[in-house]
């Protein structure tokens, strides 16, 4: 006859199961390539049979169907959701790790229980739920290590946990700017919507000044920017603003970190991509690559690269 225990620990990992499943249908909308979007809905797939399998061991050793377990898990899930907007991105990854976590523990513990009480059904549940929540941490650990190295590839921010990640770093950014650097800086973005209001003014058509001109402006004035806080002896500034024109894709050809890329077709772009081991400059053809030619061999070995140098960063000898 299993123990009161086992029965409760059961329905506890059926609830944080539920809560999984939620998470991982929330995180398809975050996925950065069908890939990862495919991943994760077979995720949450896998985690409805692994719910399952939990519901008939409970009937099987003579418990009552939980009907509360799932609303509960889904509310609790949504709550979660709601909260981590309001977090930096890598907040909301770590708390989807110590989700899995606690299920790797659980199902640990349920599987010392099902022993004692000679539960070898329960023993082999015990057993899968283990695999699948182990690799489940693993994947996001290598997530959260391509987050460190740069940004993460297997998710997006959401637009509210990209404020929040601005948040935290502008708040933590040392306070040694020179003023005069800064307002120079300041100047040269101040002039873009003048620049683009006397356009409009010349009779053009809105349309297309709104999808060509504010982008090149913008695009234009970072790197005047940068240009300008260089020459003030203001690097901390000017590499904060390189750095973002990086992350948008919008540095010039000569600036890439591999020479002459623009040239490259897919199978000499590969191939340099697989012989860098810096992921900063990796990031930097990623974001390139995304906003130029997008090909999609090129995006996928350098997702692939990153996801690479992120796993053996994490790799325990």
């Amino acid at each position: 006859m299993a123990t009161p225990t086992l029965f409760a620990q059961l329905r506890a990992v059926l609830q944080l199961t539920n809560t999984e499943i939620q998470v991982a249908e929330t995180r398809v909308a975050q996925a950065r390539t069908d890939a990862v979007r495919t991943e994760l809905t077979q995720n949450a797939a896998n985690g409805r049979e692994r719910a399952a399998a939990i519901e008939s061991e409970l009937r099987d050793l003579g418990g009552l169907p939980d009907i509360v377990g799932p609303l509960v898990g889904r509310t609790l899930a949504l709550f979660k959701t709601l909260a981590e907007q309001a977090q930096p991105f890598d907040e909301a990854l770590l708390g989807d790790l110590a989700l899995e976590h606690q299920l790797v523990s659980r199902s640990k513990y349920i599987k010392a229980l099902a022993t004692a009480d000679s539960e070898r059904s329960v023993v082999q549940l015990a057993d899968r739920l283990v695999r699948a929540h182990s690799a489940t941490v693993e994947w996001l650990e290598t997530v959260l290590a391509e987050e460190a190295l740069g940004g993460p590839v297997a998710l997006r921010r959401t637009p509210l946990q990209a404020a929040a990640g601005g948040a935290v770093k502008i708040v933590n950014a040392p306070a040694t700017w020179s003023a005069r650097g800064i307002d120079r800086a300041l100047d040269v973005a101040r002039s873009t919507p003048n620049r683009l209001s006397e356009l409009l003014g010349r009779g053009a058509h809105a349309g297309d000044i709104a999808a060509r001109t504010l982008s090149a402006s913008r695009d234009a004035a970072l790197e005047a920017a940068e240009d300008v806080v260089r020459e003030e002896g203001v690097d901390g500034v000017a590499d904060a603003i390189h750095s973002a024109r990086s992350a948008a894709g919008v540095l010039d050809a000569d600036e890439l970190p591999i020479d002459d890329y623009e040239s490259l077709n897919v199978a000499e772009a590969v191939a340099a991509i697989k012989d860098s081991s810096d992921p900063k400059e990796l990031r930097t053809i990623l974001a390139f690559e995304e906003a130029h030619k997008n090909r999609h061999g090129v995006v996928s070995a350098t997702q692939t690269r990153l996801a690479a140098i992120a796993g053996s960063i994490i790799a325990v000898d």
